[in-house]
């Protein structure tokens, strides 16, 4: 309605659309109505347009008028699903302004009150954006906002249907509806969506999740055990409603469609922390929306589980238990390193021992160790991080990755000054690692003073236990993981049939394959002198060290995984 401004009052009866005894006999009336002061002149407005001496159309043209303001018919008028959006039903309902259309920096709204500056000020501030305005009636905006937003969130039973509970045949999901207890009854379709298809991702281990436009539909996939799996899309009109409402959950700029952004999502399944991490990335059919699931809570690996044999377990445990120097794990994104690195730091982390991390993000919180968060924006970087976390005398230190000269360097000389520093490194094998700090700037006496051992690691899909079944591989799978058809013979090779259990895929689980390269003597003298890549992965061959395609091999043989899952993770290293 209308400010509780007699300027309003005023204005009316000065362009003669209402006379002074008029106005005068609506005063009497709701005063002795018992209205407030305050509350009078909006009274007197109501009941001069009841009494069909004044419409609130006439009111908005003086407004209009004066202000320099354009009206706006509603009813005329189409607006965007992006504009619905992003300003959001419980916005427009609370604030009685109604959403015409969204700029990249702008949303123009109807309103009733010009005068209302604070209503204004406090969309512009809540969406992050300039609101510009045109007038229209109350009951048009009313009218529009119940229209409108009953359009953009109604989805037929057939379409509901197709989002909540069917999913790809081939992975064998299945959505379940919730009952009346889990959503809200006045929870728009829209909302309850997006909280499915996160919660459902929980429920089937999924590690990301995608939202991908495309030209003629909307592409919606989980990546479980490392694979992606795509669901049933939601229709393509739902497209710019379910972005919206995750950059609005994510918290970044619903206008800003032009450059990537990203944020994070913080929810609570069955009782646990979740987090998710957000990327989304303009493209030519809308924005690709990224989610990696991060359960804070859900890390409890201990090293058998990480996919250790006892021999590689027992190494492990030398080289992270040193006293001092390097110890990097690498291998590509998804690979699992950081879920190696946390298993290192729970087995170490003892009561005498002070344990400090730099991550970008903190992925998992664990007891009894400093976590620090990285925030390039108030200039908490990797480096400035490491700097003053050396004046907290600790122990053993991590770094979330090794990415540039300045970083690699601090690292080396913690190392060099009695701290135990753990990290990652992006290269494709173990021994890569020495040339890669080489090629970031680190001199080779530095590296082959402080590197104390590299842990290269891939991850394949563990074979299903309830549904593993004996497999003959082909002659062709048997050459290709370097084996001879001799020593296949002595190997019970299996598969998954598919079951529940396993969402009828075969596999449940992942487990690492691994590549050990530990810095002994000889290979100190060869870095320092500067020795080429070839030499050095020679040289560790010759000291003993298995590649990850054998150490793949012996999982196979060990019924863990299959061959193709070896062939695959393993297929771009040379051997």
């Amino acid at each position: 309605m209308i400010s509780a401004d007699d300027y309003v009052l005023q204005l009316v009866q000065e362009r003669g659309l209402v006379s002074a005894e008029d106005a005068l006999r609506a005063l009497e009336r709701v005063r002795a109505e018992g209205a407030t002061d305050l509350d009078a002149p909006t009274a007197i407005l109501d009941r001069l347009v009841a009494q069909g001496l004044l419409t609130w159309e006439q009111i908005i043209n003086a407004l209009a008028l004066e202000f320099d303001l354009e009206t706006v018919n509603l009813d005329e008028v189409r607006t965007t699903p992006e504009a619905l959006a992003f300003l959001g039903k419980e916005l427009a309902e609370r604030h009685q302004v109604f959403p015409i259309q969204l700029y990249s920096n702008e949303l123009e709204v109807a309103v009733a009150d010009p005068l209302d500056t604070e209503t204004i000020d406090d969309l512009s501030r809540i969406l992050r954006i300039t609101i510009t305005i045109r007038l229209a009636t109350p009951e048009a905006i009313a009218r529009a906002i119940k229209t409108a937003y009953a359009a953009e969130t109604d989805v037929d039973e057939g379409a509901r249907t197709a989002l909540y509970d069917s999913l790809d045949k081939e992975t064998g999901f299945k959505v379940v509806l919730p009952t009346s207890g889990d959503v809200k009854s006045e929870d728009a379709p829209i909302i309850r969506y997006v909280n499915l298809l996160i919660t459902e991702a929980i429920k089937r281990r999924a590690s990301d999740i995608h939202l991908e436009p495309l030209e003629k539909r909307f592409r919606v996939r989980y990546r479980v055990d490392g694979v992606l799996h795509e669901i049933e899309n939601p229709p393509k009109r739902l497209q710019a409603s379910i972005l919206s409402r995750l950059k609005l959950m994510a918290e970044v700029s619903l206008a800003e469609k032009r450059i990537p952004q990203d944020g994070r999502i913080q929810v609570k399944v069955s009782g646990k922390e979740i987090d998710l991490r957000v990327s989304v990335l303009p493209t030519v059919y809308g924005e690709s929306i990224v989610m990696r699931i991060l359960d804070k809570e859900g890390l409890r690996l201990g090293l058998p589980e990480l996919g250790f044999f006892s021999d590689d377990q027992t190494n492990f445990q030398k080289l992270v238990s040193m006293a001092d120097g390097i110890f990097l794990v690498t291998g590509p994104t998804g690979s699992g390193k950081s879920t190696t690195l946390y298993a290192a730091l729970n087995y170490i982390n003892k009561t005498d021992r002070k344990i400090i991390t730099v991550e970008d993000p903190v992925e998992y919180q664990m007891t009894g160790i400093n976590q620090v968060q990285v925030r390039r924006e108030v200039g908490m970087t990797f480096a400035a991080a490491l700097r003053s976390m050396l004046r907290q005398a600790p122990n053993i230190i991590m770094i979330g990755e090794i990415r540039d000269l300045e970083t690699a360097e601090i690292a080396v000389n913690a190392s060099l000054t009695g701290h135990m520093v753990f990290s990652t490194l992006h290269t494709n094998d173990a021994p890569s690692a020495v040339t890669r700090l080489v090629d970031i700037g680190m001199k080779p006496f530095l590296v082959s003073a402080s590197l104390r051992g590299v842990l290269a690691q891939r991850l394949v899909r563990r074979i299903c236990p309830n549904c593993a079944a004996p497999h003959e591989p082909s002659n062709k799978e048997i050459n290709a993981i370097g084996i001879t058809p001799d020593e296949a013979l002595g190997i019970n090779f299996l598969k998954g049939t598919g079951c529940p259990n396993c969402n009828n895929i075969g596999y449940k689980g992942r487990r690492g394959i691994f590549e050990m390269f530990v810095v002994g003597e000889e290979l100190q003298s060869m870095i320092y002198s500067g020795s080429t890549l070839v030499d050095l992965r020679r040289k560790c061959r010759e000291l003993g060290m298995r590649s990850m395609r054998e150490d793949g091999v012996r999982k196979v043989a060990a019924g863990i995984t299959t061959v193709d899952e070896v062939l695959n993770a393993t297929i771009s290293i040379l051997e």
